[in-house]
């Protein structure tokens, strides 16, 4: 059995290159508090001029940089709307209304492009009702399996948002994936929000942080909702210095994807399993057929060292990224044909 582990499970297991850890141990560094670190305040305009912003912020995690977002553009009593399977819904550990005091307004469909059902939801001014202030999207979206949301269709849902009232932030996580799949810069997408956060530490590689950006005003208010939440770092050029390497390589996730369909082709070939054809890096695979619930599947593959995600009652999910490459994912398609 080979030993070597192909894990699968997320893009965020991604280790720091040989010339990642060189670049961060020569990175020169200060008090980011202070605004003081060179390299956060390289890394922070270089990274609000890839998503034609006037300015970002350098945080920890992609959780704290939507809770940041989300704390910057509300007050306590007002109300979110976003997609019913969201990250910042499902996975988020519901800080959003525990340290925002917001009421969140889950819709189903939102990633799709439901203008009519944003104006639905939108409630008129009432003295009972929580005041909409925030609609958030998702791009990649990754319960839906890294789908993208197309520019056309942020255009859209900007423009109707602002009619009502809503400014507009994008958990764009996964961003550079969907502009990378359709060959577009990101600005087509991250023109059509008022705010956006992305992950260095995803697909793109860096061991931690992620990016807010948006005007410059609304950025000075996430400074001090970053330190609220303990999230300055002090002298992070070690971490930034990362994150701006990362953004140099953000081209090379369209191997990422073009290893997605090659295995979602290697493993549609296998009776009894059906496989969901991946947009961006994220591949869903249906067990139902196989007799082996998600659990039970994914045990299987452990024994074999590879690792993947059991992704509800029938799926698992698998993702590729930058430690994946053409000879794991022939062994990933030579094991599942093996349990299958």
């Amino acid at each position: 059995m080979n030993n070597i582990i192909i894990d699968l499970r997320s893009d965020t297991v991604t280790l720091p290159t040989a010339e990642m850890r060189k670049k961060m141990a020569g990175a020169a560094v200060g008090d980011d508090v202070f605004g003081e670190d060179p390299t956060v305040n390289r890394l922070e305009q270089e990274g609000a001029a890839l998503v034609g912003k006037e300015a970002a912020i350098f945080l920890p995690s992609g959780t704290m940089g939507n809770l940041v977002a989300v704390l910057s553009h509300t007050s306590r009593g007002d109300a979110v709307l976003l997609d019913k399977e969201s990250h910042i819904f499902c996975y988020e550990a519901g800080g959003s209304s525990l340290a925002g005091g917001v009421q969140l307004w889950p819709m189903r469909g939102l990633h799709h492009g439901a203008v009519l059902k944003i104006k639905e939801a939108v409630r008129p001014p009432n003295i009972h009702f929580a005041p909409a202030r925030l609609l958030c999207l998702e791009n990649t979206h990754n319960r839906q399996g890294g789908t993208i949301m197309l520019p056309q269709e942020h255009e859209k849902i900007y423009h109707i948002s602002h009619e009502l009232g809503l400014s507009v932030h994008l958990d764009g996580a996964r961003i550079f994936n969907a502009a990378a799949a359709l060959n577009c810069p990101a600005t087509d997408f991250t023109s059509w929000c008022d705010s956006v956060m992305f992950c260095l530490s995803k697909g793109l590689g860096a061991p931690a942080g992620s990016l807010l950006a948006g005007s410059a005003s609304f950025i000075e208010k996430a400074r001090r909702n970053r330190k609220l939440l303990g999230g300055g770092m002090r002298q992070s050029g070690i971490l930034a210095a990362a994150g701006l390497l990362a953004l140099e390589h953000r081209h090379s996730l369209s191997e990422d994807h073009r290893r997605a369909r090659e295995l979602a082709r290697g493993l549609s070939a296998l009776a009894g399993l059906a496989v969901d054809q991946p947009l961006t890096n994220i591949l869903i695979l249906h067990t139902s057929k196989t007799g082996l619930n998600p659990g039970e599947f994914c045990d299987l593959l452990a024994e074999r060292n590879i690792k993947a995600f059991p992704f509800g009652e029938a799926c698992v999910r698998m993702v590729t990224h930058r430690d994946i490459d053409d000879s794991a994912v022939e062994r990933v398609i030579h094991a599942v044909k093996k349990i299958v």
